[in-house]
């Protein structure tokens, strides 16, 4: 390992997430590895064609790990992109009898993925009902109102296409929202781990930072973001108490306040993160003595609202235990791409930090339904529709919305909006979309 970086010890813990044993989590699981989120848009939307098809057949190599189910899912990416399944053998014709199993295992999979979608509505309020979105807060806490600080919004990034259009629609709802009543947002730093500067740089905030050492990541991009939060801490004059850390495809919907309280900061329970279902493999970072594995909150690094003090001490060890998880074959199989959130929540608990769990922090369509009071739509699933309204979550619909439909370039101004019966959070994502391009300078450029 580079000298610059902190030298591993247990108390740089690392992580990864994965969704059990229940049929139907795994299958939410292989559904996101195939629609491969944030975390791996710098691979994906390489220039160089040659790094792309590496970087793919990286993730269905990922993907055939989890058997027969996922499997079937990478013969419909293999679908859409225009190939036949299977590649060579007979031409790549498929059998009647395997159409048959790959139809039986998109019905199945779209099943098990709606049904676990639905336990986690009910489960969470997200469907529209009247639950308390605040979780694990002390009462003495939970009645202080907000901190009345402003908080400073920074989000990692690359260079790449993918990533520039959502930074720009991103930015664009900061800018709406930071002056609304209610709002405590502060400052706004994109944090660009290309190692170079790019035409973005004259219309968004931005610091240029270092990417890992070729090779360390392994193809892993998002490996970058806890060393780029690392350099940026010790170089950026951050003038606010707080720090927001997003995403790019995040768009703010209402006025945010500081949701943390003193040293409790705010983030966003995950209810695929489940660290105590993975003891065995936690305990290889969070050794007994720092306490039970419950101390782990179900979180990832984004959104968090954290005091900058405390985010200091956690960046450090939240690289380090993401390099030593990937290091670790079993550890890396078992989280796979989510290995990164379960890093910052295990360094955190490291620290002895316990974050307030806000459920109404985002929602994520199509699965949450409403928008409500909640903050933020974080858009990292694909939301398809048939023209009645109704979810075809599994194949393309006849009316979509996927960012991943926008590897190489931004999407066109005025997309179409979706069909009657579609749910509000849909329909507000593509407005937003809509009304951030329509007054973007220069957006068609891009394209």
């Amino acid at each position: 390992m580079p000298s610059h970086f902190p030298e591993w010890s247990p108390w740089t813990p690392c992580v990864t997430r994965q969704l059990g044993d229940d049929p139907a989590t795994c299958t939410l699981l292989m559904r996101e590895q195939l629609n491969w989120s944030l975390q791996e848009e710098a691979s994906v939307t390489s220039n160089n064609e040659e790094e792309a098809e590496e970087a793919r057949e990286r993730r269905r190599e990922v993907r055939e790990r989890e058997g027969d189910g996922g499997r079937g899912l990478v013969v419909e990416e293999e679908m859409i992109g225009g190939r036949k399944p299977g590649g060579g053998g007979r031409g790549g014709a498929p059998s009647l009898f395997l159409m048959f199993l790959l139809a039986l295992g998109f019905g199945l999979a779209t099943y098990n993925l709606l049904s676990a979608a639905i336990r986690n509505q009910r489960a969470s309020g997200n469907g529209g009902g009247a639950t308390d979105p605040v979780v694990r807060m002390p009462e003495e806490r939970k009645q202080s109102g907000s901190s009345g600080k402003p908080f400073h919004v920074a989000l990692t990034a690359t260079d790449a296409p993918y990533s520039k259009w959502q930074c720009r629609i991103m930015y664009y709802w900061y800018k709406q929202v930071k002056s609304m009543p209610g709002s405590e947002m502060g400052g706004f730093t994109r944090i660009l781990h290309s190692g170079r500067s790019d035409e973005l740089m004259d219309e968004i905030p931005t610091m240029v930072v270092d990417p890992l050492p070729a090779g360390l990541d392994r193809g892993y991009i998002v490996l970058n973001r806890p060393w780029a939060f690392v350099q940026w801490l010790e170089k950026a004059n951050i003038e606010e108490e707080y720090i927001l850390m997003a995403e790019p495809d995040h768009v703010f919907v209402n006025p945010l306040p500081n949701l943390a309280r003193a040293n409790y900061p705010a983030g966003f329970p995950f209810f695929y993160i489940k660290p105590t279902e993975h003891e065995k493999i936690i305990r290889k970072f969070y050794p007994e003595e720092k306490g039970p594995v419950t101390d782990i909150d179900p979180i990832g690094n984004s959104p968090v609202i954290i005091q900058k003090a405390q985010l200091e001490k956690i960046a450090p060890t939240w690289m380090n235990v993401s390099l030593k998880m990937k290091d670790d074959p079993e550890t890396d199989k078992a989280f796979g791409w989510v290995l990164e959130m379960y890093a910052y929540a295990v360094a955190s608990a490291l620290h002895g930090v316990q974050h307030i769990l806000r459920k109404d922090f985002m929602i994520q369509p199509p699965w949450d339904l409403k928008v409500g009071k909640t903050f933020i739509i974080h858009y990292t699933y694909g939301c398809d529709y048939n023209m009645k309204g109704e979810l075809t979550y599994g194949k393309i619909g006849e009316w979509r919305f996927d960012k991943r439909s926008y590897l190489r370039g931004p999407p066109p101004r005025n997309l179409s909006l979706p069909p009657p019966g579609v749910p509000e959070s849909v329909v507000t994502l593509v407005n937003k979309v809509n009304e951030a391009t329509a007054n973007i300078p220069g957006w068609d450029k891009a394209r």
